[in-house]
């Protein structure tokens, strides 16, 4: 067995976490039609999205649904390798991140699917996010407003009471 270091250990499921998310869309894709693969998709990003936020939403503790939201999704954010900066303004009911840099468009550019980007994005990122709203407050609006796989030089996620 291999003595692998955490670094090594953490490298090897985030590659493994990118690789599957792809490559079960690509076989889906293959067997039926790109439509089809995306509506499957679809469907895997209104779940997805609940594990992740209810773990790390179990270990936030301010207090405050909204603060916590935004704590859970930098920490999401980061773990997935996004670039993006932060508009805090939790006190008076909302936030705004913008991501300058996003794997998963960055990965369908390596991989020659650009032009395939924008349509995944739209109704994947608007999904999983509108999610993570839901799981931190009913009451939590998400609105996306700009994408990179757009076209935008930014990714603007606004989340408000």
């Amino acid at each position: 067995m291999l003595n692998l270091t955490e670094n090594q250990i953490i490298e090897y499921f985030k590659k493994s976490y990118t690789s599957v998310d792809g490559l079960w869309f690509m076989k889906a894709e293959d067997k039926y039609d790109f439509d089809t693969a995306l509506e499957i998709d679809a469907k895997v990003w209104e779940v997805m999205p609940k594990i992740q936020a209810r773990l790390l939403k179990s270990l936030a503790d301010s207090g405050n649904q909204l603060k916590d939201l935004l704590e859970c999704l930098t920490t999401k954010l980061a773990l997935e390798d996004f670039s993006f900066t932060t508009k805090d303004n939790t006190d008076s009911g909302n936030f705004s991140i913008i991501i300058s840099s996003c794997p998963w468009h960055n990965l369908m550019v390596k991989s020659k699917r650009e032009n395939l980007s924008a349509k995944i994005g739209s109704l994947i990122c608007k999904n999983e996010y509108e999610v993570w709203a839901k799981e931190f407050g009913a009451d939590i609006v998400f609105k996306l407003d700009w994408q990179i796989c757009a076209g935008a030089r930014h990714c603007i996620l606004r989340f408000s009471r």
